[in-house]
């Protein structure tokens, strides 16, 4: 078997497949909304682009079935544009190329797009299949969810009916969430004038790439390397050794996904220079000492390249390395009571440093909002003392759980009466849109479940190919348990 096109449930990886062929990166979304439109309209039923970006489309409850509560099926359109250096690929114009590896998913050198091309494939699925029981039903798929959650943010009260929302973008089959952290954006600038290079230096360009990268809130606890923190580790001490001086720094491109490479350009001494390549090659096989059991095949390479017409201002090189390894990264705090689940995070997503500009940009989670903005606090007062303008923006809440919700409890007994065991009931270290949207229409009754997937925000992004099925069985069955109004 070489297709998705042949696995089951095929209606739900048909439409995935065909999501695959639309290039759908976030802040290029649109031809991915007029093909959701076609198809909600190819239908028959009423579709419309509201004033965000969102795509809604409504199916008419069944015959029998319109003393259901109404139901919001809810998933994002876009994905994270991730690559391997070595794969040739724009995430704006060429197709996710797909392939299956046992019993798994997976996309050719980019991310896969299972996030959240599954939850909206299911929505398809199910807009398209006649002879599925249901009361009212909507779909909600949003815009630009992976840069800013910008379609749930301009989401206008009243434009939505449903009283049960289902988000379809939780990763783990099996498992119901019914709470999420909130975030903020953290972005730390400076301007500074550039020094000329005297002549007879000479420069290198220090790359640091193989790391995993991934999800900045559910893989955030696993310990990966972050390449933005790692290299200025790096650049930090070859400044210091062999008496260099920074011009460049470039890292990461997405403000939730875990950065996995990074370089800089440095200037040397031709005489302090000896030494270096073996100098790099041994912090090399630190780094993979260090990260021996979560990362695998890191790679620091060095080459010479032509001098720079410029560099940073020692003075604000210093400050720039000092304040990216000091900055808080990673896992701040666990949930007291539920020390086994992530309660506050940062990931250091995006640093450049060049022409005269650094920008830093952090995005902070916490399911507490008192301590997401005293993370933020603390982030600020860092790069403050650095000379830096910090900006906080797109700061959203966490969603609250509701452990009495009634389409929990009806999800629970359906769950078990499937597969013979009860569900699991989380929390989630991430994002998710249910806390903004419940926001703009008060009283939905909110859950988000999904299928397996792994490494979200990677080019290592596969989803795991039996719980599809499972997944969206279980929302077949859902759907035909509503609860009456």
């Amino acid at each position: 078997m070489n297709t998705i096109l042949q696995l089951a449930p095929q209606n739900v990886w048909k439409h995935f497949y065909s999501l695959t062929r639309i290039p759908r990166p976030s802040g290029y979304m649109e031809k991915i909304t007029e093909f959701l439109i076609d198809f909600g309209k190819g239908l028959g039923l009423e579709s419309f682009v509201d004033e965000a970006g969102n795509v809604i489309i409504r199916k008419p409850a069944t015959p029998g079935m319109e003393n259901r509560k109404g139901v919001i099926l809810q998933a994002h359109m876009d994905m994270v544009p991730q690559k391997n250096n070595d794969t040739i690929h724009n995430f704006t114009e060429d197709p996710i190329e797909t392939y299956i590896d046992g019993d798994w998913v997976k996309a050719k050198g980019t991310t896969l797009g299972a996030d959240n091309g599954l939850g909206v494939a299911a929505i398809m699925a199910v807009l398209e299949d006649g002879n599925l029981k249901h009361g009212p039903l909507e779909a909600l798929i949003t815009k630009d969810e992976e840069t800013g959650m910008y379609g749930a943010f301009g989401l206008k009260p009243g434009t939505m009916q449903g009283q049960i929302l289902l988000n379809l973008d939780s990763e783990d089959e099996g498992e119901l969430y019914i709470g999420c952290a909130g975030g903020i954006d953290i972005t730390a600038t400076l301007e500074y004038k550039e020094e000329t290079p005297a002549a007879d230096l000479t420069a290198r360009k220090i790359t640091l790439k193989g790391l995993r990268g991934g999800h900045s809130g559910l893989e955030i606890n696993q310990g990966r390397g972050n390449a933005n923190k790692l290299l200025a580790r790096i650049v930090h001490d070859l400044l210091i050794e062999f008496d260099s001086q920074l011009a460049n720094f470039e890292g990461g491109n997405m403000r939730n996904a875990i950065p996995r490479e990074a370089h800089a350009v440095l200037v040397f001494n031709p005489e302090d220079t000896e030494g270096l390549e073996e100098y790099i090659k041994e912090y090399e096989a630190q780094l993979n000492e260090e990260y021996v059991s979560i990362e695998s095949g890191i790679l620091l390479q060095i080459e010479e390249v032509e001098l720079p017409a410029a560099i940073v201002p020692e003075e604000i090189q210093d400050n720039m390395i000092n304040v990216l390894m000091a900055c808080q990264n990673g896992v701040m705090r666990m949930i007291p009571t539920v020390p086994d689940t992530v309660e506050t995070s940062s990931n250091l997503a995006i640093v450049t440093i060049d022409g005269g500009k650094v920008a830093i940009k952090i995005l902070a989670r916490s399911s507490c909002d008192t301590m997401k903005d005293f993370l933020a606090d603390s982030l600020t007062s860092c790069f403050a003392m650095a000379g830096m303008k910090v900006e906080l923006s797109g700061s959203y809440s966490g969603w609250q759980p509701n452990v009495d919700s009634p389409i929990l409890h009806a999800m629970k007994v359906s769950y078990k009466q499937q597969f013979g065991v009860e569900p699991a009931v989380k929390v989630i270290h991430a994002g998710l849109e249910c806390g903004i949207i419940g926001a703009a229409c008060p009283g939905l009754d909110m859950i988000s479940f999904g299928p397996t997937l792994r490494s979200p925000h990677s080019p290592d992004e596969r989803a795991l190919i039996p719980t599809v099925a499972k997944f969206y069985d279980f929302l077949v069955a859902t759907l035909e348990q509503t609860p009456e109004k």
